[in-house]
């Protein structure tokens, strides 16, 4: 997707949409002001372009009991296509991690993992993540504070 200008009511949608994306069009109207119809209109273009690419819940993990918060960096035994594309399935498909990054750096992956506590993490690391043929070394921290987790990104008018 190139990347598109945006005018100052597209940046105020984003914005509102990005704190509270199921807002319907006559409350966005009355943030943005223009009218629903409007709004609607350019929501579906935003939409259509793939700026706007869905919308979500946020769920809080304590509330679910996901009370351990975890990075997690991997590093791997042999750097080829096979096996980054047979961990990246791997990783695709386990519910403990919220989410994975190849990276630059000393480390090959990152990733968020959120789980119940200690002892499930112990086993998510031991049966699982170890169990992977790809993987050579595993470090862990464990987030202790968050200090800010917000994943509305910052989108400005080209004027």
């Amino acid at each position: 997707m190139a990347n598109r200008s945006f005018d100052s009511f597209d940046v105020r949608i984003l914005d509102a949409l990005q704190k509270d994306g199921a807002l319907g069009n006559n409350k966005l109207a009355e943030i943005v002001h223009l009218s629903a119809s409007q709004c609607s209109r350019r929501r579906a273009a935003l939409e259509a372009a793939g700026v706007i690419e869905g919308y979500r819940a946020c769920v809080n993990a304590k509330a679910l009991g996901l009370n351990l918060h975890a990075i997690v960096r991997l590093n791997m035994k042999h750097h080829d296509e096979d096996s980054d594309r047979a961990l990246s399935t791997w990783l695709s498909a386990q519910s403990e991690i919220q989410s994975a990054y190849s990276l630059s750096g000393d480390a090959d992956y990152i990733l968020t993992v959120r789980v119940e506590d200690l002892e499930v993490f112990s086993h998510f690391i031991h049966e699982k993540l170890l169990r992977q043929p790809q993987i050579a070394q595993v470090r862990s921290e464990f987030v202790l504070k968050t200090l800010k987790d917000n994943p509305a990104l910052p989108v400005r008018a080209d004027i």
